[in-house]
């Protein structure tokens, strides 16, 4: 695989503005860890390999054990590794990723709405969008991902 365009540098208002959502989310009231556990849920659904290989590096740096990123894809059946908050995130995560296909039912939202204020429940919300458009724009064009970049290196 070979990267398409390099948008860092083919439009970088575009990605700076990206940026400073991102910014605006860290500095929310939600958990780091959170955030990350849900950016890798998000790319895991749209199967974005980039941000797949850097949300789990991240969440690793921060001490999130192996059991536990192994088990992300499959948190429903994670029983104590995850806790409700981190469990409602994740189903929130699923169902406005897929909005096309969920169409976010009210269930959905009750059960989000439970755990988290409403600031915070916009404010994770913003965080999946910016994942999705995170995702989108790797995927699009072919950003590679650390792992296969360390490993051609490596090779030469």
């Amino acid at each position: 695989m070979s990267s398409r365009i390099d948008y860092n540098n083919i439009a970088p208002v575009g990605v700076q503005a990206l940026g400073a959502v991102y910014g605006y989310v860290i500095q929310s009231e939600l958990p780091i860890t959170l955030i990350e556990l849900v950016f890798l849920r998000v790319s895991q659904i749209n199967n974005c390999a980039y941000c797949l290989d850097m949300h789990t590096r991240d969440l690793m740096k921060k001490g999130v054990p192996i059991e536990k990123l192994a088990l992300v894809q499959a948190w429903q059946e994670g029983g104590e590794l995850f806790n409700d908050k981190e469990r409602a995130a994740l189903a929130w995560a699923e169902t406005v990723t897929l909005v096309a296909d969920t169409g976010v039912p009210d269930e959905s939202f009750q059960a989000v709405s439970e755990v988290f204020s409403e600031r915070e429940l916009v404010d994770l919300t913003i965080a999946i969008g910016l994942m999705n458009a995170y995702n989108r724009m790797a995927i699009s064009f072919r950003s590679i991902p650390l792992a296969v970049a360390n490993k051609h290196k490596s090779k030469e």
